[in-house]
């Protein structure tokens, strides 16, 4: 190339007030800013390939295909930026792996060698596992866990290059080396499956430690280090016997994306006069009598000032997200995906998402974020996942399972408010008895706190008594039990400011004068704690009723609630939460139907045996959690 041409080249590139792009989407191409999807592979179930490429001036251009056995050009389409072209590939199933050849000839001639890879997931059982109801797992911010590798602290050329652990909304330094060191301390404590928040590209100039307004749809935040490093986190998790989660955000971008700073078409997204907060109401989307503001107000508006929102009913921006969602399972072999802000998105969009997701993967795990307020209920939370309801305006879910925010608050109204016949206790009981609805309620996630709500530490007035309960219930109750990062060692706040609740985990940062990764740096408290919750979640590991057992409840009598997980192998954990302050004697001939042929039981807590099973003693605010025999 001439010293004039490219020159030329950089001039057009400065002309679109782009940033450099924070990688390269291939070759080195200063005609060809990038190709998303990056590469593909052969032997994928959908022959049908479509390609967004981007570069200056480009739309101009015709694209041939060099010869290429098992690869046809279907042809190109121009969008309404210069800067755009999509083009249309077959791979059929007899197409191996290899580079096509992609000629643009306009104004200027230029060649992209395009990568087609070898799958590596079909029969591989060491990936895209699935989670399931025999899985703990553990959320974590990756930024606020640990810092395993300062050289990434600072990002030059971003917009927030650095690091600043004394701000609540600054990056404070942590990665996935830092995760990936401790996890002997995930396995010790019983876990199973890892979901970090994003770990996409944030290159936000604010609060880009969250990860939830992506800038790049297929690279890994520098912060949290390359494509590659996450690939052998993937890996070396696998190797240890722990799952990843992936954590999508499919309703909304970062207003730094390079597709909403030069937009391929104004109809790539929802585009308002000015910003237009939208309602937050789920429920217009099945509300046989909404009106019709109302609902545009919850499915086309920005979910905050700096997200902009893809219309996801254009076919070409669907195309483009399902590709990108099926990219980073191949990639990576990750084993499920959570999904945020799920009800959000574009009906039809999640339907045919779920479809095409689940018919390359059937075995990948997938639960999403259906937050639902206490007064929206079970039905409505359903409504979002495998249910049994006939469609409503022709939305039918695909999606296998939900996060519980209604259990989760039934859970915390019977250990902060008194019994009544629909209060306190009683809405546990409710909560639960409203699983008819759901194709199969072992799916769905059920927690105690996460990234957005108060911690249950706080929530539950610092009580270890009631923080105990309720972790005897997340690691019996059916569902698949969801812990936060810090809440075995009594970590707290509220969600407001959020940062408070997103505060770094003690030890994970050079510097830390407390380190509660090792039991000598846990107070005695945290130790009592820890301990609790290690011993629950290795017998729950170890016993297969607790994951697929199924589940027989009592209505609750005298502020107690009684239920039962039991297999036809025998086996039966009886589980008793006393919610009330005072102690209580409960008599267990009521429960006679499912103690039928046991005699004695093994406290699962304390080890101690339980020589006869006519009553149980029952402290204030206790949990009971007895191994029959």
């Amino acid at each position: 190339m001439t010293i004039a041409k490219l020159l030329f080249a950089l001039l057009l590139l400065a002309g679109s007030g782009l940033a450099a792009p924070a990688r390269a989407a291939g070759p080195a191409n200063p005609f060809i800013r990038r190709i998303d999807p990056t590469f593909w592979w052969v032997g994928m179930k959908n022959p049908k390939l479509q390609l967004l490429v981007h570069g200056p001036a480009l739309a101009t251009s015709q694209v041939t295909l060099a010869p290429y056995p098992g690869v046809t050009l279907d042809g190109f389409q121009r969008l309404e930026s210069p800067n755009y072209l999509l083009v249309n590939l077959t791979i059929s199933p007899e197409a191996r792996p290899g580079k096509l050849r992609l000629t643009f000839a306009g104004k200027r001639r230029t060649t992209y060698a395009y990568e087609l890879r070898a799958r590596t997931t079909p029969g591989n059982k060491s990936k895209v596992q699935g989670i399931t109801s025999a899985d703990f797992i553990y959320l974590l911010m990756p930024d606020r866990f640990a810092n395993g590798d300062p050289t990434n602290d600072v990002v030059k050329g971003n917009r927030a290059p650095g690091v600043a652990r004394d701000s609540l909304y600054a990056r404070h330094g942590g990665d996935l080396k830092g995760i990936e060191q401790h996890f002997g301390y995930l396995k010790e404590l019983g876990v199973t499956a890892i979901w970090p928040t994003p770990v996409v590209d944030n290159n936000m100039p604010k609060a880009s430690y969250h990860g939830y307004a992506l800038t790049d749809h297929y690279a890994v935040d520098p912060h949290y280090g390359t494509n590659e490093d996450y690939v052998r986190f993937v890996e070396r998790a696998h190797a240890q016997g722990l799952k990843v989660i992936h954590d999508v955000v499919l309703n909304h971008i970062g207003s730094y994306h390079y597709l909403w700073l030069d937009q391929p078409a104004k109809d790539w997204f929802h585009q308002w006069p000015t910003f237009t907060k939208g309602n937050y109401r789920n429920g217009t989307v099945n509300d046989p009598h909404v009106a019709g503001p109302d609902r545009q107000l919850f499915s086309t508006t920005w979910f905050d000032t700096s997200m902009p929102d893809p219309a996801q009913e254009n076919p070409l921006v669907a195309t483009y997200l399902i590709q990108n969602f099926l990219w980073w399972v191949e990639y990576t072999g990750i084993d499920g995906y959570r999904i945020d802000t799920y009800p959000y998105s574009d009906p039809g969009f999640l339907m045919q998402w779920g479809q095409a997701i689940l018919e390359e993967y059937p075995q990948l795990g997938m639960f999403g974020e259906t937050w639902m307020q206490e007064a929206e209920g079970v039905a409505q939370q359903a409504f979002w996942t495998r249910n049994v309801f006939p469609p409503v305006n022709g939305f039918k879910s695909n999606l296998p399972g939900a996060i519980d925010f209604i259990l989760r608050q039934a859970l915390l109204e019977c250990l902060t408010k008194p019994a009544g016949f629909a209060e306190g206790v009683s809405k546990l009981y409710y909560a639960v008895q409203g699983d008819w609805m759901y194709e199969d309620a072992n799916r769905n996630v059920i927690f105690l706190d996460n990234h957005d709500v108060d911690r249950v530490f706080s929530v539950l007035g610092e009580d270890v008594r009631k923080q105990k309960m309720a972790l005897a219930w997340l690691l019996t109750e059916r569902g698949i039990p969801q812990l936060y990062y810090g809440t075995e060692v009594l970590m707290k706040n509220f969600s407001r400011p959020d940062g408070l609740l997103r505060e770094d985990f003690p030890g994970g940062f050079p510097g830390d004068r407390q380190n509660a990764f090792m039991a000598a740096g846990r107070t005695p408290a945290q130790k009592d704690m820890h301990a609790y919750v290690r011993r629950l979640a290795n017998y729950r590991k170890t016993h297969p009723v607790l994951h697929t057992g199924q589940l027989t409840h009592y209505v609750p009598e005298d502020g107690v609630y009684t239920y039962f997980r039991h297999d036809n192998q025998g086996h039966t954990v009886l589980v008793m939460l006393n919610c009330n302050p005072a102690a209580k004697t409960v008599p267990l001939g009521r429960f006679a139907e499912r103690l039928r042929g046991y005699t004695s039981a093994r406290d699962v807590l304390t080890d101690a045996l339980v020589p006869d099973l006519q009553t149980a003693m029952m402290p204030a605010y206790t949990a009971l959690v007895w191994e029959l025999r």
